[in-house]
């Protein structure tokens, strides 16, 4: 199964690092965030990616090639005939796709063009700034129990952000954030797409968070998989500093050795 990930926004409430690198690719603990997210999803067995790149995409591409070639190796150096050996110290397993979607296209926009790539199976989607122990296996299986085109993750982070309207399991509307302290459901990302899903998005200028999910709700056609563990995405200094300490700590998202 695919993994999509989308690679390519500003991140400009993040500009103290986004001025010189792409949002996923702030580190936390020495690592950039998008690695993070791929270990996450490798750790289920799920290592074939196509990720959507735009603000500074040659970025990521250049750490790719790096990383697939001798970031992940010890090396032997041998000065006298430049000659360099390298022995595997961390397998990868990933096959993956880097696909330019275009620096000013929105976030619809960026899935739509990943189409070709993902083809026409049951396809996976997140952002590429936020982390979560969500059960992967137990989001999928929930995905096909209810045979609609779309499942997102549905978490309980601070209420600065807009909440999600639920009856059961099905999204009726969004919301913009409430007043007051109350926590509700949000959109956590963390998708579960059927190709079907390409057909709500008109083009390059669509944002997947607006009309897409909006209509797809109103057709009756997405689902919210309600998941009470931990989720926290990057936007700001203090959340990559909390991220910093969680991953000190153990970090709940750490599946893999």
């Amino acid at each position: 199964m695919k993994v999509a990930i989308l690679a390519g926004g500003r991140g400009s409430r993040l500009s103290e690092e986004t001025d010189v690198r792409p949002k996923p690719m702030v580190e936390v603990g020495g690592r950039p965030l998008l690695w993070h997210i791929m270990k996450y999803y490798e750790s289920y067995g799920l290592d074939d990616f196509v990720i959507a790149l735009g603000y500074k995409g040659e970025y990521i591409k250049r750490w790719m090639v790096d990383y697939s070639g001798l970031m992940s190796s010890d090396l032997t150096v041998d000065f006298r005939d430049n000659t360099v050996i390298r022995h595997e110290a961390e397998p990868i397993r990933w096959t993956t796709a880097l696909v330019d979607t275009g620096l000013n296209t929105d976030t619809g926009g960026r899935i739509k063009r990943l189409a070709p790539y993902v083809g026409d199976e049951t396809f996976m989607l997140t952002w590429g700034d936020g982390v979560s122990d969500v059960d992967l296996h137990e989001l999928l299986a929930f995905h096909r129990s209810h045979g609609k085109l779309a499942t997102l993750t549905a978490v309980r982070p601070p209420a600065r952000f807009g909440h999600l309207d639920l009856q059961g399991s099905r999204v009726e509307a969004f919301r913009e954030k409430p007043a007051g302290g109350e926590a509700y459901w949000i959109n956590g990302a963390f998708f579960v797409l059927e190709p079907g899903v390409f057909d709500y998005i008109e083009g390059d200028a669509t944002s997947w968070e607006r009309e897409p999910l909006a209509q797809l709700a109103r057709d009756g056609q997405l689902m919210a998989y309600q998941h009470t563990g931990f989720w926290q995405c990057m936007d700001t200094i203090r959340d990559r500093e909390l991220l910093e300490e969680l991953w000190a700590e153990g970090a709940p998202w750490k599946r893999w050795r």
